[in-house]
């Protein structure tokens, strides 16, 4: 009882000068002017914005090169948009990356072939190590981290946000990079969130290493990748690729 009638004194004792200071102080002691924010001009429509990297602007595959040997990507460009040469490996962009906002649209196929893992698939490899999963799973079981909007094999996504086959799908990624120790041990994992079709798909996931189609996943440390788009086999199409470096 002694503590408490202490403590309610001493509550009261500070009550005048607490007040006495919120009354002193001044709106502009918490307003802070530097640095000032640069300024970006947002995209209209499907551009880019002003301080965006445009990785594909449906004219040519410039900025990127075959996943196998560094040659030109040998993926076909039709009416502004590139899509999958079956057979002939995927590609990358020419660029390397740390962390960034990449804004990409896919498209399977609109004629409906196969099932599962066999319809409509590709992939997008964040610094060629960890994939974002491209599949049509519209009406489409798979394992739920397989399916379009996983993190390959780590991550099933929140919601299934897929479109019919045949009409474009966005994504939308915020990609933090794993940061190293010296001794190749992991400081910080990486991290992915996701936007499929404005739907948050992944929430600040923290990856548990590369992507592996067989095995548990485990880092290797690594600087600035590229980013590859996979050929699995399917004419998968994008368009409307860009980064903002962050």
């Amino acid at each position: 009882m002694y503590r408490t009638t202490r403590i309610m004194l001493c509550a009261a004792l500070l009550a005048p000068a607490i007040h006495a200071s919120a009354q002193e102080a001044k709106p502009q002691d918490t307003e802070v002017w530097e640095p000032v924010p640069p300024k970006v001009t947002p995209g209209t429509g499907t551009s880019a914005p002003s301080d965006a990297i445009v990785l594909f602007d449906g004219s040519s595959l410039s900025s990127w090169v075959s996943d196998k040997d560094g040659s030109a990507a040998p993926w076909v460009i039709k009416d502004g948009v590139m899509t999958v040469a079956p057979g002939k490996g995927g590609i990358k962009t020419k660029a390397s990356f740390g962390d960034f906002q990449l804004h990409i649209e896919w498209r399977s196929p609109s004629k409906v072939k196969g099932e599962g893992q066999g319809r409509g698939n590709s992939g997008i490899f964040l610094q060629e190590q960890y994939e974002l999963q491209v599949l049509d799973n519209y009406d489409n079981r798979t394992y739920s981290n397989g399916q379009a909007g996983s993190l390959y094999k780590q991550a099933i996504p929140l919601a299934n946000a897929c479109r019919p086959p045949g009409e474009w799908q966005v994504y939308d990624v915020i990609y933090t990079a794993p940061r190293f120790k010296a001794d190749g041990t992991v400081e910080s994992p990486a991290r992915v969130t996701v936007l499929h079709n404005g739907v948050l798909v992944q929430n600040n996931y923290a990856l548990l290493g590369k992507t592996l189609y067989i095995g548990k996943p485990f880092y290797e440390k690594h600087g600035e990748l590229p980013i590859g788009l996979q050929d699995h086999g399917d004419l998968v199409s994008y368009r409307n690729i860009w980064l903002r470096k962050l």
